[in-house]
């Protein structure tokens, strides 16, 4: 569908989709429903897609917008407000297309803001200029164009990073990662806020509940970046923090995790007094450790292990009760050796079984049909066969697909095939 006509069929639509998810009264969304009659659809190559309850329950259908380096919008820094809006809003009707449910929009990729906040600049990524003013405000027309068409707006930001070059000139003069240079460390090509610091700690959360404070959006969302992913031949240099505050740790890592457990639980508590319906949710790496290296980890033989290596305690932090949700990034196809999705789907099970956090799985939509993944990834149909995996595990309330870029797109025609398999009508969010 060309951008006008699908702009046009989401103005004529919208209201009645946000009504009915309001209401509850869409079929598919009332949990006392009779099943719906036709429930297989066809598909191409003779399959039927009955892979789903006749009557869907609700479940979470949502894409990631990714701004930095404008990896999904806008599609390059500098077009005008008219011509940014109008990209964001081709977005927003497209999760409407595919029978989506949700957009976890990234709003601060790189310790700067998609909103007029006081405390760090205007994204880059907006105007191609750091602190520049875009001229409209991109953060509260999302929230209000999402709702308008159903859909949750869950605010994606990203704690720790601050810029995608270890050159501080870069950053305007009053960034406040200038203004305090004690509070940055250089890393792998990049600059990261030192996550040891409690004043950094503090910041970094204020500059995030900022945007809680002034939208009412629907989730605060992260995703996998908490202590920078190990880069071969270099070093975290956090000496001086870890010479300051880690008196009582056994060890660096410990103090680390312990950390990055503390960010994760004040977000938690204050996000709640500030606005007690706004959800939690957090997107980590789909490893938290190997069972090679814990008798509680996964039957993996990953390269990255969550709580090792980015000092991240996921598992953790659904046993304690501090998150609405976890979206692992499962990015791995069935049968693939070192991280099968179908045995870290049945491990993320059992994991949040018993507790209040519910699981959503990252699926990895752009691996389709690129050159060097495995074969799965050239086949069309592995991503719906994800899903008809995922429905013999209740405990998957909903999948999450990267990025809006690959749903536009419809690689090999994949998304196509997990909507005529598994989404024969729109339902609300759990």
């Amino acid at each position: 569908m060309d951008p006008l006509s699908r702009r046009t069929f989401t103005v004529a639509a919208a209201g009645t989709l946000a009504s009915a998810a309001a209401a509850g009264t869409a079929q598919a969304a009332a949990p006392g429903a009779a099943p719906r009659a036709g429930s297989g659809v066809a598909v191409p190559g003779g399959r039927t897609g009955a892979h789903r309850p006749a009557t869907a329950r609700r479940e979470l259908r949502g894409m990631w917008i990714a701004t930095v380096t404008n990896t999904d919008w806008p599609s390059a820094p500098g077009l005008s407000p008219a011509e940014q809006r109008a990209e964001l809003i081709d977005l927003l009707d497209i999760a409407v297309e595919r029978r989506l449910n949700a957009v976890m929009f990234q709003v601060r990729p790189t310790a700067d803001a998609f909103w007029p906040s006081p405390y760090e600049p205007w994204s880059q990524y907006l105007t191609g200029t750091q602190g520049r003013d875009p001229g409209w405000d991109p953060l509260g027309t999302a929230v209000h164009e999402a709702h308008r068409r159903g859909l949750e707006l869950h605010a994606w930001f990203n704690p720790y990073r601050v810029a995608m070059t270890e050159d501080p000139s870069t950053l305007v003069p009053t960034h406040p990662a200038r203004l305090h240079p004690d509070w940055v460390l250089p890393y792998g090509g990049k600059l990261y806020y030192d996550p040891g610091l409690p004043e950094v700690r503090r910041f970094v959360e204020d500059a995030m509940l900022d945007a809680v404070r002034r939208y009412p959006i629907d989730a605060v969302h992260w995703d996998d970046y908490f202590y920078p992913y190990p880069v071969a031949g270099q070093t975290f240099a956090d000496d001086a923090s870890f010479a300051r505050y880690g008196a009582g740790f056994p060890d660096r890592d410990s103090w680390r995790r312990h950390n990055t457990d503390l960010l994760v639980s004040e977000m938690a508590a204050r996000i709640k007094l500030i606005r007690p319906r706004t959800q939690y949710g957090i997107s980590p790496f789909g490893v938290w450790r190997n069972a090679a290296n814990d008798p509680l980890g996964s039957a993996t033989q990953a390269g990255v292990q969550t709580y090792d290596d980015l000092h991240a305690d996921t598992r953790g932090w659904i046993k304690r009760g501090w998150l609405d949700y976890i979206a692992p990034q499962i990015y791995w196809n069935i049968g693939f050796a070192a991280a099968d999705y179908g045995i870290l789907v049945p491990w993320w099970s059992d994991v949040v079984a018993g507790t209040r956090a519910k699981l959503y799985v990252g699926e990895a939509l752009y691996k389709v049909g690129v050159a060097g993944q495995p074969a799965q990834w050239q086949d069309p149909a592995e991503l719906s066969r994800h899903l008809t995996f995922d429905a013999d595990h209740p405990e998957v309330r909903g999948n999450i697909y990267f990025s809006a870029t690959q749903v536009t797109a419809d690689p090999l025609g994949a998304m196509t095939e997990v909507v005529a398999d598994h989404y024969p009508t729109r339902v609300r969010t759990p």
